[in-house]
């Protein structure tokens, strides 16, 4: 198996999980009223001035205001700051944009020399609101796509420096020249290596007609608010990670389906075909086996190796994991070969947990005490062969004597966390509840309750539990599922949920709506 990207669709969030021969090794969770704010950008008011700091904190309308450092307001400030004051002094007209490098700001300066309390500015968010910290802000307009980078207010042309052909850069620099409206810039991403000029063009009108409608919404504006949202969070997803390598995308959500095949067509219209709708009636999560991934992923220990675990500790400050070698069976290897082994196993789950958590700050890895300095060397080598992988940028420092490694990796968002534990559904954590023996008549209690109290309402019912309950209410010929159906003379369907309590359940209406027992 190859690459594949399954998206989840609930009412109350999207999730999106990044298969590598079946195994998830990327997973994203985003509450629909917790949008994403990178990408961003905001008209904001200049509330507070930090002199010791070099900051200033914008109100930009959400409930923390933002962090903007000096060295964060990038070079062409000056042009981006005299746009937003033309531009609100007289909302009727568009100015131009000028672009004049004689007043790019220095590398070392003072912020109150360049804000004042109250000024309006033009700023994007950089990174999410983090515990009590609110986003962090850049003066540095862009707007980003498959293959190029569009920055208003600037005139320089950049390539990336992954791109090792030097015709190939020269080619693709010289392009974009040629293509680029005056007074904007552009950096050109690694895949847009052997690009032809039609794809690069339609993207730079595409980028450049988003800009336009920015600029509209400033001149609509009457406050500290929202002026152009990034493309969701799904698309945003495809447009980092998609390759022409993926084997296919699986989506549950007509609407989101359809939004992703408008932008596979545009990003890569040979791969359209490989979208999928999942239209089954088991749980796109618990068909693709990821919702037992997580389960065992995502919790404070995470077994990886003949008895062998890791402790992940997040803190305010870092994140801490700790190896241990459980109750591994040593072999005749000695302690120092021994510890070389579990920790070399530890690290490729730990670069898993780190991409899959997406963790970021500071991470400090307790490694079991190596002796040998050679094979500290090999441990550190293996773990940055293995975090060279790792889309996020990162820096590794050699293991201290006490086996001790940080990392540190930026950090754009709070990392993912992932409940395991279950409150039991029955006792509410009491430790005391009904015997088990008689879930099956609370279940047959409730779905008499249904067909007597509501009136025959629901003309289909589905109830999900958990795939053990399933099974036995399924068991035999004459089950208890074929039983309720003839009794209460209803379509019922009795569907198994991976992610449901032993003894939780759910009736959902045919539209696949909880029905509230308790109206």
């Amino acid at each position: 198996m190859g690459n594949e990207i399954i998206i989840d669709v609930q009412q109350e969030a999207i999730s999106i999980a990044l298969l590598k021969d079946e195994r998830v090794v990327e997973f994203i969770k985003e509450e629909h009223k917790n949008a994403c704010l990178v990408g961003n950008i905001f008209i904001g008011t200049v509330k507070k001035i930090m002199p010791g700091l070099n900051a200033a904190f914008i109100d930009i309308g959400q409930d923390k205001e933002g962090f903007l450092h000096y060295l964060d307001l990038g070079r062409s400030f000056s042009a981006t700051n005299e746009f937003t004051k033309n531009i609100l002094a007289d909302r009727k007209r568009k100015p131009e944009i000028k672009v004049d490098e004689s007043n790019d700001l220095e590398k070392e300066g003072n912020i109150a020399n360049i804000l004042s309390t109250g000024q309006k500015i033009l700023v994007q968010v950089i990174k999410e609101p983090i515990s009590t910290k609110g986003a962090r802000l850049t003066g540095e307009i862009s707007l980003a796509g498959r293959n190029i980078v569009l920055l208003p207010f600037q005139n320089k042309t950049t390539v990336s420096q992954k791109i090792s052909s030097k015709e190939e850069r020269n080619r693709l620099r010289n392009l974009v020249k040629s293509l680029k409206p005056e007074n904007y810039g552009v950096i050109i991403r690694t895949v847009a290596e052997g690009k032809k000029v039609t794809e690069l063009d339609n993207e730079l009108k595409i980028l450049t007609k988003r800009w336009e409608s920015a600029i509209l919404s400033i001149q609509k504006s009457k406050g500290n608010e929202l002026i152009l949202e990034e493309i969701n969070r799904t698309e945003s997803l495809l447009r980092d990670v998609f390759t022409p390598n993926f084997e296919s995308i699986y989506v549950n959500n007509k609407e989101v389906y359809q939004e992703i095949c408008d932008y596979v067509k545009l990003i890569a219209p040979e791969c359209k075909n490989i979208i999928k709708f999942y239209n089954e009636e088991t749980p796109i999560f618990d068909h693709f086996a990821i919702t037992k991934q997580i389960k065992s992923l995502f919790g404070r220990t995470v077994s990886f190796k003949r008895g062998a675990y890791l402790i992940i500790e997040h803190t305010e400050a870092l994140t801490v994991i700790d190896v241990n070698s459980g109750n591994r069976t040593r072999s005749s290897k000695g302690q120092e070969e021994n510890a070389l082994e579990v920790n070399l196993a530890a690290a490729e789950e730990i670069a898993h947990q780190i991409r899959l958590r997406d963790i970021g700050g500071i991470i400090v890895i307790d490694f079991i005490d190596l002796a040998d300095s050679d094979n500290r060397q090999t441990l550190y080598d293996y773990m940055t062969q293995l975090m060279s992988e790792d889309r996020a940028r990162h820096n590794i420092l050699p293991l201290s004597k006490f086996c001790l490694m940080q990392i540190t990796r930026h950090r754009v968002r709070p990392a993912i966390s992932v409940d395991v534990e279950e409150t039991c559904p029955t006792c509410f954590g009491k430790g005391k509840t009904k015997p088990s023996i008689l879930f099956t008549d609370q279940l047959e209690d409730q779905l008499d309750f249904l067909v007597t109290e509501k009136n025959y309402k629901y003309k289909k019912v589905i109830l999900q539990v958990h795939p053990y309950i399933d099974a036995y209410i399924k068991k035999g010929f004459f089950s208890l599922y074929r039983k309720w159906k003839f009794k209460y003379k209803i379509n019922l369907k009795i569907q198994p949920i991976q992610s449901l309590g032993f003894l939780q359940y759910r009736f959902l209406t045919a539209k696949k709506e909880e029905i509230n027992l308790h109206e």
